[in-house]
C-alpha cells in the first residue's frame, strides 16, 4: 500500500498543505508541528514524490547521464566520475544506454523533459542528434555534450583531443618503424571519427608516408563489425604492419578477430587505439593508447551542468578540450621482416 501525504496529515492531525510544506521545506510552520509531521512519516516509512515536490520547487535534483555504450569501458569509468561527481553536490544520477541510435535517443530524451530531470550530460549518438538537441533547448531544459560535438548545436561541452591524439599514435607506430599502416574507425557522421581521421591523415602526410583513402575505413563502432574490417586488411596490398582502431571497442574486435585467424598481435600486426580500458589495465596495459581521462569526462561534464542549472555559469557556451597521453601496451612492436 501506497503511504500518501493525507495519510500523514490525517496521523499528525494537520492539513495535506501542511504535510506538504514539511517535505518541501516552504511555507511558515512551527518546529513543533515540522517534529510531529516527520515523526510520523518516520512511522509510515514515508518516501517523498521527487516528481511531486519537482512540480512544487521546480527542481528535482535529479540528473541524467546518457551515453551511447555503457559496455564500453570508457563510459563505464564516466559514469563513475558522473555520479560521484553529482553525489557531491547533493544530485542522484539516473544512467541511460542510446546503443548509437537516434531513435532510442529520443526515446531517452523524451523521458527526460516528461520527468522534469534538472538536466542531462549526454553523448550525442551522431551529427543526426541535432533534433533531439534542439528538442532539449526548446523546451529549456539543461544539457551539456559528453566527447562528440553535433554542428550546428551551441552547448557546453567536454571533448577529448583527437586529432592530436591519432597523430600521437601514428608518430609512435612510425618511430618502430612502420610505413604501412591503416586506419578503422567510425562513421563520419560521429565528430570524433572524423577528428581521427584528420588526424590519421595528417601524421601520415607529416611523416612522408603514402596516404590513400583505401587505408580507411569507416564502420560502426561495434564487435560484430570487425570480422568485416578484418577481411578488408587482409585485402590491401600490401597487408599494413600497423592498424589505427577508432576507439577500444573496435580495437577488442580487432584483436579478437585477429585471434580466431591465428594473427599475431603484435608480431604480425600492431594495433594502436583510443580511450582507457578502465583501473586494472593500468598495471599491465594491453593496447598502446591515446588514454583519456574518462573519470574527467563525467566529473567536469557534471559539475558544468551543475553550474548551469544553479544559474553560475555565463551565458556563452563554456568547452573543455581534455588532453591524452599515450600509453604505450603489448599491442605494439617494431613490424617484423
Amino acid at each position: 500500500m501506497m503511504i500518501t501525504i493525507y495519510d500523514i496529515a490525517k496521523r499528525a492531525n494537520v492539513s495535506a498543505m501542511t504535510v506538504s510544506r514539511v517535505i518541501n521545506n516552504t511555507g511558515r510552520i512551527s518546529d513543533k508541528t515540522r517534529m510531529r509531521v516527520r515523526k510520523v512519516m518516520e512511522e509510515l516509512n514515508y518516501v517523498p514524490n521527487a516528481m511531486a515536490r519537482g512540480l512544487v520547487l521546480q527542481k528535482t535534483n535529479i540528473l541524467s547521464l546518457l551515453v551511447t555504450d555503457i559496455t564500453n569501458p570508457f563510459y563505464t569509468t564516466v559514469a563513475r566520475g558522473a555520479e560521484d561527481a553529482a553525489r557531491a553536490h547533493s544530485y542522484k544520477l539516473l544512467l541511460g544506454n542510446s546503443d548509437e541510435n537516434i531513435d532510442k535517443e529520443k526515446e531517452y530524451i523524451d523521458t527526460i523533459l516528461s520527468t522534469r530531470v534538472d538536466g542531462v550530460l549526454l553523448t550525442p549518438a551522431s551529427d543526426h542528434s541535432i533534433r533531439n538537441l534542439e528538442a532539449l533547448t526548446r523546451y529549456g531544459a539543461h544539457y551539456v555534450a559528453l566527447d562528440r560535438d553535433v554542428p550546428g548545436i551551441e552547448c557546453d561541452s567536454v571533448v577529448g583531443d583527437s586529432i592530436g591524439g591519432a597523430r600521437k599514435l601514428v608518430d609512435y607506430l612510425v618511430s618502430l618503424g612502420h610505413r604501412h599502416i591503416a586506419h578503422v574507425g567510425g562513421s563520419f557522421d560521429v565528430s570524433t571519427a572524423r577528428e581521427r581521421y584528420q588526424g590519421f591523415k595528417e601524421a601520415m602526410e607529416a611523416n612522408g608516408l603514402p596516404y590513400h583513402e583505401e587505408l580507411v575505413l569507416q564502420t560502426g563502432y561495434r564487435l560484430q563489425d570487425m570480422e568485416s574490417a578484418t577481411d578488408w586488411l587482409l585485402s590491401l596490398s600490401p597487408v599494413p604492419t600497423a592498424v589505427l582502431a577508432g576507439n577500444n571497442v573496435t580495437a577488442i574486435g580487432l584483436l579478437q578477430s585477429f585471434q580466431r585467424r591465428s594473427i599475431d598481435v603484435p608480431g604480425h600486426i600492431s594495433i594502436v587505439t583510443f580511450d582507457d580500458f578502465g583501473y586494472r589495465d593500468l598495471v599491465d596495459p594491453l593496447f598502446t593508447t591515446a588514454a583519456q581521462p574518462a573519470y574527467q569526462f563525467g566529473e567536469l561534464g557534471i559539475q558544468m551542468l551543475i553550474e548551469r542549472i544553479e544559474g553560475r555559469a555565463d551565458s556563452v557556451p563554456r568547452r573543455i578540450v581534455l588532453p591524452n597521453e599515450l600509453r604505450i601496451g603489448r599491442s605494439t612492436s617494431a613490424p617484423s621482416q
